[in-house]
């Protein structure tokens, strides 16, 4: 009998392309399970007025999911790595980190720039990060950073119709869309820094559930693990949710590993940058240190 294998993820353009990713690579080393695609409206789907940095709940974007996997609607889920708790729910695991590509931070401008020192004074500028914020103010500011809600393509249209001067997103996920001739300014990880594991697809699982940890082991990542791990090491033992002012970076070079990240308060006062570099073996270690630099 054909095995049965069911993906839940979240409905959108974003979302269904990076599951498609995810289904195309299983089914290329599996070709006979039977994949099913199931979609799943999140809370984060359902409520777009809610600016991200007021909400008190974390998991906005992922508890739907989860739920399926729990009641055994699903058998696995598909995330943006970022949008995931640093606590893993009980009863579930991180079968595999997978395609973890552009993790910056850009900038989408109305008009071409090449730098953000050409954007009009007092620009608009749409993001729903209060990490972004800190850091766009850092660099300008007198620049106005407004809450903006919705996809990347409903983002884009808001750009265009003039609500907004430029708005910043993750790179991936205009990538992925096939959208990085929008882009007009890609940031350094290591000095603006990104949310911890963007950029990477967190294949969750039921923790107890051999079967298909075994088929979705195959798409990990080992470097991508680690330095996810190392990112969401350093946001936990900092003790600020997924909507913090808070950013943190980690890139694996030969067998060295260097962990750059920011914090604040939410109003961006007493800012603090920092990094720290070691052995790769020793990842856990470096990120708490640089948690304790960032306090």
């Amino acid at each position: 009998m054909k095995k049965t294998l069911i993906v839940a993820t979240r409905g959108g353009a974003l979302a269904e392309t990076q599951t498609g990713f995810v289904v195309s690579a299983i089914g290329k080393i599996f070709p006979d399970l039977d994949i099913q695609i199931r979609k799943i409206a999140s809370q984060g789907d359902k409520d777009r007025r809610t600016t991200l940095w007021e909400l008190k709940e974390t998991g906005f974007f992922t508890t739907a999911l989860e739920d399926a996997l729990i009641a055994k609607e699903a058998d696995v889920a598909v995330h943006s790595f970022k949008d995931l708790p640093t606590e893993i729910r009980k009863g579930l695991s991180i079968g595999a980190v997978y395609n973890r590509r552009f993790p910056e931070d850009c900038l989408v401008s109305a008009k071409p720039i090449k730098t953000i020192n050409e954007l009009p004074k007092q620009a608009k500028v749409g993001t729903s990060s209060l990490r972004r914020t800190v850091q766009l103010k850092r660099l300008r500011e007198d620049l106005q950073c407004l809450a903006i809600r919705g996809n990347v393509n409903t983002r884009l249209r808001k750009l265009e119709e003039g609500e907004f001067d430029a708005i910043v997103l993750a790179r991936a996920g205009l990538e992925r869309l096939g959208l990085a001739e929008k882009i007009s300014i890609t940031f350094d990880p290591t000095t603006f820094s990104p949310a911890p594991a963007q950029g990477a697809l967190a294949i969750e699982i039921r923790a107890d559930d051999d079967d298909t940890k075994e088929i979705v082991s195959h798409l990990d990542d080992k470097k991508a693990r680690i330095e996810t791990t190392a990112e969401r090491i350093v946001f936990s033992a900092l003790g600020c949710g997924c909507h913090a002012p808070a950013g943190v970076f980690a890139q694996i070079q030969g067998s060295q590993i260097t962990i750059s990240g920011c914090f604040s308060d939410p109003d961006g006062s007493n800012f603090r940058q920092a990094s720290v570099s070691g052995p790769e073996a020793d990842y856990e270690s470096l990120a708490l240190n640089l948690a304790d630099k960032l306090r």
